[in-house]
């Protein structure tokens, strides 16, 4: 199985102790579960942490050895225009269709709302939770 994160995911997979999306993170890597993140993706990571939780640069790669050093970076080279709203989340299904991921895990409406495109289903991380334990490896 394989998975595309993105920026809002990875903030509260990564900002919140006891939050799912730290318990699923932790879940996906301890199975082994592939998954993806693009430069684009960490930079907007980046930007929202020095933002909105007033994080330097050493924090801010801190996290991202500890917590991300086991996702797959990948250069995309798809282009997509199917979030008419916020064209930027297109970044986000890119990764996703070049990773081949089956899953985008979010909590952005834009994305949300398009539910699925080219097979890959795009979905909130509590309901990726109930996926991975209704199908345990």
């Amino acid at each position: 199985m394989r998975v595309t994160a993105d920026t809002n995911f990875l903030i509260s997979a990564t900002q919140w102790n006891y939050s799912l999306s730290r318990k699923l993170l932790t879940e996906i890597l301890r199975r082994k579960i592939d998954i993806f993140t693009t430069k684009e993706i960490l930079e907007e990571f980046s930007n929202v942490l020095i933002r909105d939780f007033n994080l330097n640069l050493d924090k801010i790669k801190e996290i991202i050895i500890n917590f991300l050093g086991s996702i797959n970076m990948i250069e995309t080279s798809s282009k997509v225009d199917i979030v008419k709203h916020d064209p930027d989340d297109n970044k986000v299904i890119e990764c996703a269709v070049d990773s081949k991921s089956d899953y985008i895990l979010t909590y952005d409406k834009h994305l949300l709302s398009v539910k699925e495109f080219k097979g890959i289903k795009i979905v909130k991380p509590e309901e990726f939770f109930k996926i991975i334990n209704t199908n345990p490896d």
